[in-house]
């Protein structure tokens, strides 16, 4: 059944936050299936919190196009669960040891009950999709925004793991992937949020090229924010990128600068191939590099300029200009987060 909400007549993102998070808690307190091995780390991985960006994106486009976000609850929830769903993955493959600073799943319990849980959090993600009050036939349509960009998702992991093993990628291939793994999830929220709303297709096109770019920029800031960022407020290792030599844009763009500067070149080639090295060094080490050729400023300017491409796509959609401001003061603090 459709999770019961209230909304009242002025709706804004902090109301929209209480009806998520009392959603996902509603969800939590019913997950008492056995084996309890299965279930609990889902409810772990859910309590660990976050801003639930993508679920407010779905339910801010339903609005933006005049449409009744309580319908657009469910399968913002789904998404949500989705998107917990390829984190928890996304960690066992990065053999990350924190997500929001506690440890991640496979840390927790094993790698094995980790694939396990997050298996059961893609079903229930489809189970609250396919139970929300959203007409039949709106429903099919965002049910195949929804695949296509759950498929989308895994071939962004897949070419992740992909350039891991490449000796060489250039920076046009790292932002398709990042596109992929990354930016069309925010970008398929807020289509499937306009489809709920009534938008019209051009609109509806016009608003996921919107979420994608600002995606993009998105995920260009998680790499500054990976070597810059204070640890406790990012939630994740500091440097992460750097000790498992991630082809981030820092790293290739340092590369590529790098060609002109034969002994910045060996130093940071050493790094990388370096069998056995100390973590803190290389971290400082690295970061130097990147400071020695200004890619954080580099990376900076590049975020910017997907993030205007993104506004672009959003300036076109004949929509309330207040609802609309809404929607790009919450992109902001996805794109403005503290280093």
């Amino acid at each position: 059944m459709p999770i019961p909400v209230i909304f009242s007549e002025v709706n804004s993102i902090q109301q929209y936050q209480v009806q998520i998070n009392n959603g996902i808690e509603k969800f939590c307190s019913e997950l008492n299936g056995r084996p309890v091995e299965l279930y609990e780390p889902l409810r772990y991985t859910l309590s660990l919190g976050g801003k639930r960006m993508r679920p407010l994106l779905t339910m801010l486009a339903c609005d933006l196009f005049d449409g009744d976000a309580a319908i657009a609850l469910n399968p913002a929830l789904g998404i949500e669960l989705f998107h917990n769903f390829s984190l928890i993955h996304d960690d066992i493959l990065d053999d990350a040891p924190l997500r929001r600073n506690k440890p991640t799943i496979h840390q927790k319990w094993n790698r094995n009950i980790a694939i396990l849980s997050g298996d059961a959090l893609l079903v229930k993600a489809y189970e609250l999709i396919c139970n929300s009050s959203v007409p039949s036939e709106r429903k099919i349509e965002i049910l195949k925004v929804f695949n296509q960009v759950a498929l989308l998702v895994c071939e962004g992991q897949q070419l992740d793991m992909n350039y891991e093993k490449a000796s060489v990628i250039i920076i046009s291939q790292y932002i398709k992937m990042i596109e992929l793994k990354t930016a069309v999830l925010l970008a398929g929220s807020l289509k499937i949020g306009a489809l709920i709303g009534g938008a019209k297709e051009e609109d509806a096109k016009n608003i996921y090229e919107f979420g994608k770019n600002i995606g993009i920029a998105f995920q260009l800031q998680d790499d500054i924010l990976d070597v810059y960022a204070n640890e406790e407020k990012f939630g994740k290792q500091k440097g992460g990128d750097i000790i498992a030599n991630k082809k981030t844009f820092l790293l290739l763009k340092a590369l590529e600068l790098s060609g002109h500067n034969a002994y910045k070149k060996e130093e940071l080639q050493q790094w990388i191939y370096a069998p056995q090295f100390d973590a803190k060094h290389k971290i400082e080490a690295v970061t130097a590099i990147y400071e020695f050729f200004n890619v954080k400023k580099i990376a900076e300017d590049e975020m910017m300029n997907y993030y205007k491409k993104g506004l672009s796509f959003l300036n076109q959609l004949p929509v309330n200009a207040q609802k609309k401001e809404n929607l790009i003061s919450l992109v902001e603090s996805l794109i403005v987060r503290e280093v």
